[in-house]
């Protein structure tokens, strides 16, 4: 086998810029090609044996890595904030952003980030959309409480989302007329239709041959319900990515950012860079965990008297965390060892 040539790809919608270099950094070959299968079967006929390439993490990568993947000696994703940092220029284009990715992958300074399997990443996107299915539907139901209100009409706020109070309101009260009527039965069938889908999206998660066993077992911890074993399965991919439980912690936006210079240490609020799917499931699961967990609710006791009730719903989701890394790194159910007032997985 002859020596490693090494590329870059600089990726966009229409389409791909390549610079292929040899070890010593000579340019072998560059320019660009359309984005299209076929279009990059027919590229990497043309291309030197053995070769890896490495490009930015963008909304287009995936399909590309899966495509390229097969035929590549290595295949690397960098890390688009952490990429820019170490490319920064004043002049930057597709061809120079191209060429600079495929020196810090020669000369192995690229910022890997972890790509998850073609297989996890295709069960994440129905998770995603299950999840913006959810935001609409909390959308339309604030629409109709709005509606309501414009029109200066009572309603109970506990049943308003029943069908049956809702029959009732829209057929009794005198306040509300046709066109009013009208509009609030379009937004009841919306989110009734979105709320079957969203049912339909989860259940057949939930059922994947592939996600059971998993899931199944971190539903084991008291306050981790389906849509949190899922959304953990789904987003992390293989756990021993992390090699202790900061580094997930972090990944999951539940610590804040550090800045510090000379003696000065300054600790900021949560960070930006997080996954953010996997921040709201956790933050929400810590919510509810102190009804669910007696180890929990004297966590978040411990911490609500030092601070405010943020401080200690962030510190439940830590721990939820910890106990989410336990269980599946062990493979095992969960389970609270009484004499050590440690977890055992």
């Amino acid at each position: 086998m002859g020596p490693m040539y090494y590329i870059g790809l600089d990726v966009h919608k229409q389409k791909i810029s390549y610079c292929v270099k040899d070890i010593s950094g000579k340019i072998y070959a560059d320019g660009w090609i359309p984005a299209t299968r076929f279009d990059l079967d027919r590229w990497m006929k043309t291309l030197p044996q053995p070769w890896s390439a490495a490009m930015e993490a963008t909304m287009f990568s995936g399909w590309i890595y899966d495509h390229l993947k097969p035929h590549a000696a290595e295949l690397k994703v960098a890390h688009p904030l952490m990429l820019r940092a170490i490319a920064a220029a004043k002049k930057k284009n597709d061809r120079i952003d191209a060429n600079k990715i495929c020196d810090c992958l020669r000369c192995d300074f690229l910022p890997e980030c972890y790509m998850a399997p073609t297989d996890i990443r295709e069960r994440r996107r129905t998770l995603r959309y299950r999840n913006l299915l959810v935001r609409q539907m909390v959308q339309m139901k604030i629409k109709i409480s709005t509606l309501l209100m414009e029109a200066g009409v009572s309603y109970n706020k506990q049943k308003l989302h029943k069908a049956g109070y809702f029959r009732e309101l829209l057929a009794t009260n005198p306040d509300i007329n046709e066109g009013l009527c009208s509009l609030l039965r379009v937004c009841r069938e919306t989110v009734v239709r979105l709320q079957r889908t969203e049912s339909a999206l989860v259940r057949s998660l939930e059922r994947d041959s592939l996600l059971v066993e998993r899931v199944e077992r971190l539903m084991t911890i008291p306050a981790v319900g389906p849509i949190t074993a899922l959304t953990w399965t789904l987003e992390v991919g293989d756990v021993q990515r992390f090699s202790s439980i900061k580094k997930a912690i972090s990944y999951c936006g539940l610590c804040g950012a550090e800045k510090s210079s000379g003696s000065t240490v300054q600790r900021t609020p949560l960070s930006k860079q997080r996954n953010k799917h996997l921040q709201t499931t956790l933050i929400e699961a810590a919510k509810m965990a102190p009804r669910n967990s007696a180890e929990l609710a004297i966590l978040y006791d411990k911490e609500k008297q030092k601070g405010n009730a943020n401080r200690a719903t962030l510190a439940v989701a830590r721990k939820l965390v910890a106990y989410l890394m336990a269980v599946d790194r062990g493979q095992r159910n969960f389970q609270v060892v009484e004499t050590s007032n440690c977890i055992a997985a």
